[in-house]
């Protein structure tokens, strides 16, 4: 098969990421718990993987390709959770664009550290100036976009006088983390052999995490109220996002980590800005005017330059 052909593909995963952290954070606004909003965000993840690994339960790993396995590499859809539950926290306070932009600027700075440094197995290719020259791209173009959030120019909601740019080192690590997350879920791939055995491994350790949190911390809950207005998509939010981390176990290897990400990131971040802009799955409506498209078209030839070079 063309690479060309998985493109569609790729920018729909890119998109459905998007569209899945807003959804998070419409869980978690009716379920009130974050903790019990991210295990049913991430419990249809599990049991979806875990019939399709029952349905095909080949190929399977050898006790070598085990062994062989970094023990950080079923980690990686631990790192990459932070990204999933701070879209569920913080979405809705600093703006799809925002929090999308800044998730996305850390990831690929990430990802060319440890592509320059070789960090966690990967080949070390030293310093490249042109990938370097569209981070920093990004970087500048996410201050565009992070310039107007909900909350500026209109009235802040009733007991909420947080600054959302506080939030924004916290959603800087989980971009951080998210990068860290893909090359470990890669290891655990070329490790586990089958897809859908490495997906739900993958997985497991994240519902159990959350999980356990809300047991030992089940206040607040939702009121009857709260729960009667949990729309029908919004327990589909984790699946929207595992949509982009399967994408990146089967597809990576066969058009490229740099085309890859370009695609996946690019649909991301445009989606980003259309959910805020028209005020999609109950985001705050925040208009994307100058600043915000001009930050959106320094992203995309950011992405470019790293895709190319």
């Amino acid at each position: 098969m063309t690479a060309a052909l998985l493109y569609p593909f790729i920018i729909v995963a890119g998109a459905l990421q998007a569209l899945g952290n807003s959804m998070n954070a419409q869980l978690r606004g009716r379920l009130v718990n974050p903790f019990l909003a991210a295990s049913v965000s991430f419990l249809p993840i599990v049991f979806v993987f875990a019939t399709l690994f029952l349905l095909m339960p080949t190929p399977l790993p050898s006790l070598n390709s085990l062994a062989a396995m970094p023990w950080y590499a079923p980690l990686g859809g631990v790192a990459g959770a932070v990204a999933v539950f701070g879209g569920l926290a913080f979405v809705d306070k600093v703006g799809a664009g925002p929090f999308n932009g800044l998730t996305l600027t850390a990831n690929i700075l990430t990802s060319l550290a440890m592509d320059s440094l070789g960090l966690f197995g990967l080949q070390g290719g030293g310093f490249k100036l042109m990938p370097w020259l569209g981070g920093l791209l990004m970087a500048v173009g996410v201050t565009f976009i992070a310039r107007v959030t909900p909350d500026k120019g209109a009235a802040k909601e009733a007991g909420h006088g947080l600054n959302p740019r506080l939030l924004y080192p916290f959603i800087v690590v989980a971009g951080a983390l998210q990068a860290i997350g893909v090359v470990w879920n890669a290891q655990l791939r070329g490790a586990l052999v089958n897809p859908w055995l490495a997906a739900l491994v993958s997985f497991l350790p994240v519902v159990f995490v959350f999980v356990l949190v809300f047991l030992l911390r089940p206040k607040p809950l939702p009121q009857r109220s709260d729960i009667e207005g949990v729309r029908w998509w919004m327990p589909l939010a984790g699946l929207t996002g595992a949509v982009a981390v399967f994408a990146g176990l089967l597809f990576v290897d066969k058009v490229g980590a740099g085309a890859f990400n370009g695609l996946l990131i690019t649909a991301n971040l445009l989606t980003s800005v259309a959910l805020d802009h028209f005020g999609w799955v109950g985001m705050k409506q925040v208009r994307a005017g100058p600043s915000r498209l001009g930050g959106a078209a320094l992203m995309v030839a950011g992405i470019v330059l790293i895709s190319l070079f």
